[in-house]
């Protein structure tokens, strides 16, 4: 887990300044957030959210815009201080933790009407037990869980999707990263894990949660793989096998 820490602390800066980001636009009031994910966390007004795995933070801000109370936590120290930078330029409130989302805060023990996570964030992981044990814990009776997903299925195709190169669900995998899908240079090992949705969704209903809402789309919001195109606006898919894929999914798990 070291060299995945390594990985992303060295990623922070290259990815401030991409376009991938867009950082100015941001800044000028562009919401980070898309319309899946958008759709599902609904009115934020005065709610309590946490947002896991948060990056530099442009999700976190986005949810404070929208009225929430937000804590957000990522384990890279550069992209805890740039997200509070960041925080600071747009003049919004968020408490970033750095810490690891497989250890439990304990301090935020049943304060959450909504833990947020969203896009390449679980793979980075082997432990959906644990995962899905935390997400409840910070959750208050009631509270939703609001969760979007690369689908396992776009992560068993090789980097130009060619072929079937990767099992649909796997123990750790290693590979070498040389950048990143939004820029940066330097090569570093890195380890990851592709959790099929029947063990994500075990790990859920061993918890105790209940599901709300779950669906699986035939695009992305992003252009972060091999090949791929806009097929309509703000829809990403790869050219040669177009919407015959599931490119993500979304789900909302309640605590009752």
């Amino acid at each position: 887990m070291n060299n995945n820490k390594a990985f992303w602390n060295n990623t922070v800066q290259a990815h401030i300044e991409s376009d991938f980001y867009d950082v100015p636009a941001f800044l000028e009031g562009k919401s980070s957030l898309n319309s899946i994910e958008a759709a599902l966390l609904g009115q934020l007004d005065q709610k309590k959210v946490l947002h896991l795995q948060c990056h530099f933070g442009l999700d976190s801000i986005s949810l404070a815009r929208l009225g929430a109370e937000v804590t957000a936590i990522d384990f890279s120290e550069e992209a805890i201080r740039s997200a509070k930078e960041l925080a600071r330029q747009c003049k919004e409130e968020v408490q970033f933790i750095e810490g690891d989302v497989l250890q439990f805060v304990p301090d935020l023990e049943g304060t959450m009407d909504i833990v947020f996570a969203s896009y390449g964030t679980i793979g980075w992981f082997g432990d959906l037990e644990k995962y899905a044990s935390n997400v409840l814990r910070y959750l208050k009776p009631g509270g939703r869980f609001v969760f979007v997903e690369f689908h396992p299925l776009v992560h068993m195709f090789d980097d130009d999707f060619k072929e079937i190169a990767y099992p649909y669900t796997s123990s750790a995998l290693q590979f070498e990263e040389n950048g990143s899908y939004a820029g940066g240079k330097g090569k570093f090992e890195i380890t990851c894990w592709n959790h099929s949705l029947a063990s994500f969704f075990q790990a859920f209903l061993k918890a105790g949660a209940e599901l709300r809402h779950f669906n699986e789309h035939d695009y992305s919001p992003y252009a972060c793989f091999s090949g791929m195109i806009e097929d309509q606006p703000g829809e990403h898919v790869v050219a040669q096998y177009g919407r015959k894929l599931p490119y993500v999914y979304s789900c909302v798990w309640e605590k009752t």
